[in-house]
């Protein structure tokens, strides 16, 4: 679908806007304060007979002077500075970890914003916060490589740990094991609270992104170099490695497998997302998105603008797979035809994407502050949710696809629900 056309079009205002929104850095406040008030809400509120609807409501949260909708439930606003991440506890969905540019991670109630207890201790800006698969352990991680552990119940630290640079975090999804990628090409892999450590050595460059597979055994680990590699957990060795020309020619910058782990799927600053099975090593096939973005003519001491990939995932009940873009397009790949299905254009960069668990709904988060809901069947967007006075830079989903959780660069987390009538 092209820009501008269908009914779940995002009525851009020409190219101009396109070349506007891809410059590079996040959107000040200032900027998304006079983009916003652009926008013409009128379309999305339908339902509503006029604009002061929603300008009369609570509009708690929204900086000063900037007139905007605020369709969140709850605001937690206890960090003092951006907050990078969010994660739901998966047991009961009720708590999230937020962690943020303050150097401060906090787990807090959803349902009204209560603080449980801070995650106290960090010396850096929280990048990395998840829950354990039975939500009895919560992890925080920040960008200096010291990672602590809290029993929840508790609200005790059980375990901490230094590593080097942090890039990324992630918890196994049947063990209380935890595993982080640093900066200098190393894995870590942790019993908890044992402390007992696993190293898996890649090349002497970061490992930029990391996912334990499904089967619990095995994890896939991307690197600056534009290496992949899959590794025996238990062995402690490389099975495949994917470089040269099967790698990608930039670093990665995600990774994500089917809901079997038979597939797999790289994201990369080269633009290219490469779909490999995981039994195989073997690329599949290779998804290459050309930048629709006519290029600005560079000023002396100005960057190109870039685009990469930023974020992917597999849906667990259709063959399809999106991949989200810096500069704004949303892609739906059909794995079967291994084909392009829909692109759906958005004002400025994707920084995540998510499907929901059971069904073909693919949720985006953006550099422009709204959380946006697509049929990947359709292409069509379903519905758009504002709040934040500045980008996502991070957001989770529930399991029944209820709530919807987003953290910012506004310094504040906020939970929106999105449920909805076809349910």
């Amino acid at each position: 679908m092209e820009p501008g056309e269908g009914p779940g079009a995002l009525g851009l205002h020409g190219d101009e806007e396109i070349i506007e929104v891809v410059e590079l850095g996040p959107p000040g406040p200032d900027d998304l304060a006079e983009e916003m008030e652009d926008v013409d809400f009128e379309d999305e509120g339908a339902e509503e007979p006029d604009a002061e609807a929603w300008e009369s409501e609570d509009d708690e949260g929204v900086e000063d002077g900037m007139e905007a909708q605020d369709d969140s439930e709850v605001t937690f606003s206890l960090h003092s500075a951006s907050v990078f991440c969010v994660s739901l506890d998966p047991k009961t969905n009720t708590l999230a970890v937020t962690g943020g540019e303050d150097d401060k991670a906090f787990v807090w109630r959803v349902s009204d914003g209560e603080l449980l207890f801070e995650c106290s201790g960090h010396k850096d800006s929280v990048t990395c916060a998840g829950f354990s698969h039975d939500s009895v352990f919560v992890a925080t991680g920040d960008m200096s490589g010291l990672i602590k552990v809290w029993r929840v119940d508790a609200k005790e630290e059980v375990w901490s740990f230094e590593v080097g640079d942090l890039e990324w975090m992630e918890w196994h999804p049947q063990a209380h094991v935890l595993l982080a990628g640093t900066a200098d090409g190393n894995t870590w892999m942790w019993k908890i609270p044992s402390g007992d450590c696993k190293t898996f050595q890649g090349p002497a460059c970061p490992a930029t992104c990391g996912r334990i597979l499904p089967d619990g055994k095995r994890a896939v680990v991307g690197y600056e170099d534009g290496t992949m590699r899959i590794w025996d957990l238990k062995q402690g060795t490389s099975l495949y490695v994917l470089k040269g020309q099967d790698g990608h020619q930039d670093p990665l910058t995600c990774v994500a497998s089917n809901q079997d782990g038979s597939l797999i799927m790289t994201g990369s600053v080269d633009c290219h997302a490469k779909l490999v099975s995981s039994a195989t090593g073997k690329v599949v096939c290779v998804f290459k998105m050309e930048s629709v973005t006519p290029k600005a003519p560079i000023g002396e001491g100005e960057e190109a603008e870039s685009n990469s990939v930023e974020s992917l995932g597999f849906c667990n009940v259709m063959p399809l797979a999106a991949v989200g873009y810096l500069d704004g397009t949303l892609a739906i790949y059909d794995l079967s035809t291994q084909s392009l299905r829909h692109k759906c254009q958005h004002e400025s960069g994707i920084v995540q994407l998510l499907w929901e668990e059971s069904s073909a709904v693919v949720y985006t988060c953006s550099l422009d502050g709204a959380v946006r809901l697509w049929d990947a069947r359709s292409g069509k967007m379903i519905s758009e949710y504002r709040g934040h006075s500045a980008e996502i830079l991070d957001f989770a989903v529930n399991k029944d696809a209820s709530i919807v959780v987003t953290t910012s660069g506004d310094h504040q987390a906020k939970v929106f629900c999105v449920q909805r009538p076809d349910r």
